[in-house]
């Protein structure tokens, strides 16, 4: 039997964390003597790719250390963490909507498992989803829709049974090819940039109408 699903990514989209993980970036270009990063470079260089493209663009001359910098990152990161982290808009109400249906939830990230949790944990999220996929280790991280797919198969969810939501270029690719419906949230990039990323529609957070309308169509049809 399929079912239905709602797959999230984590940073930018559950929780809004990107100012955090910048700060944490920063923190430790500045212990190696490296140029800190703006926003903007943020949105460039890191946001939505995976740890290890990361570290290679950020730390060149130092390819053996490139586990341990993002090991060091991450630490930062999740030290930062507080009891105060707040997750998007909407997204408690949205949960308790998928329960009550039955429709299935996932994370999809190419954030290290132990940020997930520790994220999860401090949003007072953890135990509200039944899948949760690491990019990392997936054969293939986003942009691929590899982790997108392998939810849906954890999940029993086909692809025109899935909306997924995202906030970065590379999340919205691999969802997108993953067959499924995509949300763009507006928390990094302008709704303009979501579409031609690929998002089929923009919502800023989950109480947007545009979002309600459509999932509340999964159980009618």
């Amino acid at each position: 039997m399929t079912r239905y699903a709602l797959l999230f990514d984590l940073d930018g989209t559950l929780v809004e964390s990107d100012p955090l993980h910048l700060k944490a970036f920063n923190s430790l270009l500045e212990k190696y003597g490296m140029p800190t990063m703006s926003e903007l470079d943020y949105r460039k260089r890191v946001q939505g790719r995976s740890n290890p493209e990361i570290m290679r663009d950020l730390f060149p001359s130092l390819p053996r250390q490139h586990i341990e910098l993002a090991d060091e990152k991450e630490n930062i990161f999740r030290k930062s963490l507080g009891s105060d982290v707040q997750p998007m808009q909407g997204i408690a109400e949205l949960l308790d909507w998928a329960e009550a249906e039955g429709v299935a939830t996932g994370v999809v990230t190419n954030a290290p498992r132990a940020n997930m949790e520790a994220m999860l944990g401090a949003t007072r999220l953890e135990g509200r989803f039944e899948a949760m996929i690491v990019g990392e280790e997936c054969d293939r991280a986003k942009p691929d829709p590899m982790p997108y797919q392998t939810a849906m198969a954890e999940l029993k969810a086909t692809p025109s049974q899935s909306i997924a939501f995202e906030d970065s270029g590379s999340g919205l690719r691999s969802a997108r090819n993953a067959g499924a419906h995509v949300f763009g949230l507006t928390s990094s990039l302008a709704p303009n940039e979501l579409v031609q990323a690929g998002a089929h529609q923009t919502i800023d957070d989950f109480t947007d109408p545009a979002l309600w309308a459509r999932i509340r169509t999964l159980k009618a049809n």
